[in-house]
């Protein structure tokens, strides 16, 4: 069996237009929404964990990579869908949770970690070793070969992993791997004035040489089989209150460049508050893998907040759930995730807490006090039915079908639908039928 990413590319090599979301989200009403909408389509769905979400120390989700497979697994359960349509992906795999130790240590995390992604079948293997360690002189631009030969050891160790795999599941799939590193720390830039550069063509061809050399030197020449992407920065980013938007012209000359290499694609991250007419351009220009993850919870946070303020309308103040407020005093109690983010005044902090495109709110969606809040919310509409006006006031896209009978009036599903809106943009980039026919509606 052929991995469907694979299929991808060859369609490309084919000249049909072709790509595929990443959906980087551990949250359980955003996994539902996405795999809900490609029910819908009898679509697959790739989504991925990074190496600090998820690794065998549990990372900041307390969950390894059998964990998350299991966790994805029982959402796709819960609502039927097809879970030989789910691709799992771990993104930034290598050092990146280690940096501070040494290579030996570090390494040896992280040949862990990737053995035990490609044992638990993932079929989507992003290798970064792109950045410093403890041992790595500080003075000094880390070597690209030193990255590719951290890359190649990984490598190495899931072919291992993967014959394992074989020996317990003869019909596992090959995974296929991404590499290279251009993006800032996860989450968004912190910079607002912070200079983006498209990558240099001559940067990007001096990865894959590097990664040539290195491959070659361990024996691994037919790793190129399975390699389909670059991670490349095309020029897009976004921050606490800007976005940066994909110009075509400006990446000319990085596109163009992939043309020489049909055997891969660029994948582009931070890929997050594109216009969806700029996903298309993305996937057409080569950037086929288009990851998006902070603007999945955003969705789901603007929605939440949304129906909070038409519970101070509906429902008696004695119930009010106040998921707001319970959000932000869980965010002000514990400040490590978003003190490195958020910068300014007093006030510029607090808004940043709530609505920054680079959304930290994702870390404390799953602590006890905001989760519960959350049920009582989604309890208190299950008591009040939404006047349409009001519908309409607050989540306009959502009125339109809830008057057209094309959706439920009902609290989950309106949140729901509402991460529905963004995943469609990634649909219509990716999807040639999409942006010939009428499905796509705005």
């Amino acid at each position: 069996m052929k991995n469907l990413l694979i299929d991808m590319v060859e369609k490309r090599k084919m000249g049909i237009h072709s790509g595929i979301p990443s959906f980087c989200s551990a949250n359980k009403i955003v996994i539902e929404a996405i795999m809900e909408q490609s029910k819908r389509f009898d679509d697959y769905v790739l989504i991925e964990a990074t190496s600090n979400q998820v690794n065998q120390f549990g990372g900041y989700m307390s969950m390894t990579p059998e964990d998350f497979k299991n966790y994805v697994y029982e959402i796709a359960d819960k609502i039927s869908f097809d879970k030989d349509k789910i691709i799992l992906g771990g993104d930034h795999l290598g050092p990146q949770p280690w940096q501070d130790l040494d290579e030996k240590e570090a390494m040896k995390n992280s040949k862990k970690l990737v053995s035990l992604c490609v044992e638990s079948g993932y079929m989507k293997i992003h290798l970064d070793t792109s950045m410093k360690l403890g041992s790595d002189s500080k003075d000094k631009a880390l070597d690209p070969l030193v990255v590719a030969r951290r890359g190649a050891i990984l490598y190495e160790e899931c072919e291992k992993a993967f014959q394992k795999l074989k020996k317990k599941n003869p019909e596992a799939v090959h995974p296929v791997f991404v590499i290279g590193s251009e993006v800032p720390i996860p989450g968004g830039s912190q910079d607002e004035e912070e200079q983006l550069k498209v990558t240099d063509p001559k940067d990007f061809e001096n990865t894959l040489l590097a990664y040539k050399k290195e491959f070659s030197k361990r024996g691994l020449d037919d790793a190129w089989n399975y390699i389909i992407a670059v991670v490349v920065q095309p020029g897009v980013e976004f921050g606490n209150a800007e976005i940066h938007q994909y110009n075509r012209l400006e990446s000319k000359k990085l596109c163009d460049c992939l043309k020489k290499y049909p055997d891969i694609v660029f994948e582009g991250h931070s890929t997050d508050y594109q216009p969806p007419e700029k996903l298309r351009e993305m996937v057409e220009d080569g950037i086929a893998i288009i990851k998006v993850g902070p603007a999945l919870t955003f969705a789901l946070r603007e929605a939440l907040f949304s129906l909070s303020m038409m519970e101070k309308e509906l429902v008696k103040k004695e119930k009010w759930a106040n998921f707001i407020e319970v959000l932000d005093e869980a965010m002000k109690k514990e400040p490590k995730n978003w003190e490195k983010h958020y910068h300014g005044t007093d006030k510029q902090i607090a808004l940043a807490r709530k609505y920054s495109f680079s959304d930290r709110c994702r870390y404390y969606l799953t602590k006890p006090e905001v989760e519960l809040a959350m049920k009582k919310l989604f309890a208190n509409f299950d008591e009040v039915n939404i006047p349409l006006h009001m519908l309409h006031q607050y989540m306009p896209n959502q009125y339109i079908k809830v008057r057209d009978g094309k959706l439920e009036l009902n609290a989950r599903e309106l949140v729901k639908d509402h991460i529905v809106n963004l995943v469609e943009d990634y649909n219509y980039a990716v999807k040639h039928n999409y942006i010939v026919s009428g499905i796509f509606v705005r």
